[in-house]
């Protein structure tokens, strides 16, 4: 099949875990490798036998036997969340989730000293919350831009050096946030995290360049575009590189390229606050959502309409897509009164009527206009058309062609459309340029200062 690197194309929650399971199951796949995020995923897999496991850190090709997951240097990886949903695995008779996986030794190490200073920040924000998942990603990844003694996994097979790393960071959480929720002390924490070193494969860079000669690999993204630290709707963003970035940095260095996959589904979700233009409170009792309910700390799960700008706006901070994976086509056909949005009513606007059908792309790390475009995207209102065929739409709409369609929640409910996937991990660079070109070249009506 050749390389793929899935990215979910919107604010998450789209059905990454689901396309990764089935193309897991494709002849020759030997590994799914995780390039961003930690134990924040949400990947859910359903099985046919109504069984169904939510995939954090592990690969979501995990269900296939002899698939591997490796945890690149790009993750966040916290060993006890880890150890849970290895076991929760082994319930569900896979037993070997924890030999077929690998860790470089490089990665940052999510502790729980992390997930209490994520909480006790969100908290302080009453109001002003971001809609963080309270697991302690964001903060690993931002105490390592302030001390280089951050732990990371390597870490875990030199107990001495793992045990100082580990008391810094206490002291600091205990400084930064006094009056915060009591943390396990150091030495069970650090038992803990040098069994896991004990227990996992721990590898240097230069493993994924053997891993990529033994077979297809699949490169699992964790989030949305939409929601990526730099390109994202600021504040409203995570502490992670969600779109191919990291991935093909990863192929860069071992010297092979893989074909783009967008996820998206045939409608539009997110959770917690932050802009959503297509937003449409009365669908959340019309379009079931089992696997996504209320949380304490991202808040509820929203649902809108199918948002073409923001796809727009998410291929071109990307760059365009080789192909796109388009899911949920089976609750979107149960819901009649589903539309598309081409366009928003932006004040502001140089225009006649104050439409805008694609977002400016800024500066990777200017969030001053990220935030601007922020508050602008609160008060957009979207122009609504029929949704039609959610496919034949978006095709149209993006320009790209939709190369997998889902149509429930298992493996079987999966259909390749067109040369797929034959022709399509092969797509060079320059397919994917001109098969983008029709949409980022016209001119929209309006733009957006």
């Amino acid at each position: 099949m050749g390389h793929v690197i899935v990215v979910d194309l919107g604010f998450g929650d789209a059905g990454k875990g689901t396309v990764v399971d089935r193309l897991a199951r494709e002849p020759g796949v030997a590994a799914v490798v995780r390039f961003n995020g930690g134990a924040q995923a949400a990947h859910n897999v359903h099985l046919a036998d109504g069984w169904r496991h939510t995939f954090a850190q592990f690969g979501s090709g995990t269900f296939t036997p002899g698939v591997r997951t490796h945890l690149s240097r790009f993750m966040l990886v916290d060993p006890l969340a880890l150890a849970a949903e290895a076991a929760h695995l082994g319930r569900l008779g896979v037993p070997d989730a924890l030999d077929r996986l690998t860790v470089d030794r490089d990665a940052l190490l999510t502790t729980p000293y992390h997930r209490a200073a994520n909480r006790a920040r969100e908290t302080a924000r009453g109001g002003g919350r971001h809609g963080s998942c309270g697991v302690g990603a964001g903060e690993t990844a931002a105490y390592a831009l302030g001390h280089d003694d951050a732990p990371r996994a390597g870490d875990c097979r030199s107990p001495a050096r793992l045990r100082r790393r580990l008391a810094a960071l206490r002291d600091w959480y205990r400084e930064s946030f006094p009056g915060g929720e009591e943390v396990p002390a150091v030495e069970p924490c650090a038992e803990a995290f040098t069994a896991f070193g004990e227990r996992v494969r721990l590898v240097g860079g230069g493993y994924l360049r053997r891993l990529l000669r033994e077979g297809d690999v699949l490169f699992e993204g964790a989030q949305g575009v939409l929601l990526d630290e730099w390109h994202g709707f600021h504040p409203y963003t995570t502490w992670s590189t969600t779109t191919f970035a990291n991935a093909e940095t990863l192929l860069g260095e071992a010297g092979a390229t893989a074909a783009r996959l967008g996820v998206l589904r045939a409608y539009a979700t997110r959770h917690g606050p932050g802009p959503f233009v297509t937003e449409d409170p009365a669908l959340r009792t019309r379009l079931p959502e089992p696997d996504n309910t209320e949380a304490r700390w991202q808040g509820p799960f929203r649902v809108g309409h199918l948002d073409l700008v923001a796809l727009r706006y998410a291929l071109d901070v990307t760059g365009g897509v080789d192909g796109l994976a388009v899911t949920h086509l089976d609750t979107a056909g149960a819901c009649p009164g589903l539309r598309a949005c081409h366009a928003y009513l932006m004040e502001g606007t140089r225009g006649a009527d104050g439409r805008v059908e694609r977002l400016p792309v800024g500066t990777p790390g200017d969030l001053d206009r990220q935030s601007a475009l922020t508050r602008r995207l609160r008060a957009a209102r979207p122009v609504l058309t029929p949704l039609g065929r959610p496919e034949r739409t978006v095709e149209e709409a993006l320009g790209a062609p939709v190369v997998l369609r889902s149509y429930g929640p298992t493996a079987a409910d999966k259909r390749f459309h067109g040369a797929f996937p034959g022709a399509f991990p092969g797509a060079l660079p320059g397919d994917r340029a001109r098969r983008t070109a029709g949409v980022r070249g016209e001119a929209p009506c309006a733009t957006v200062p």
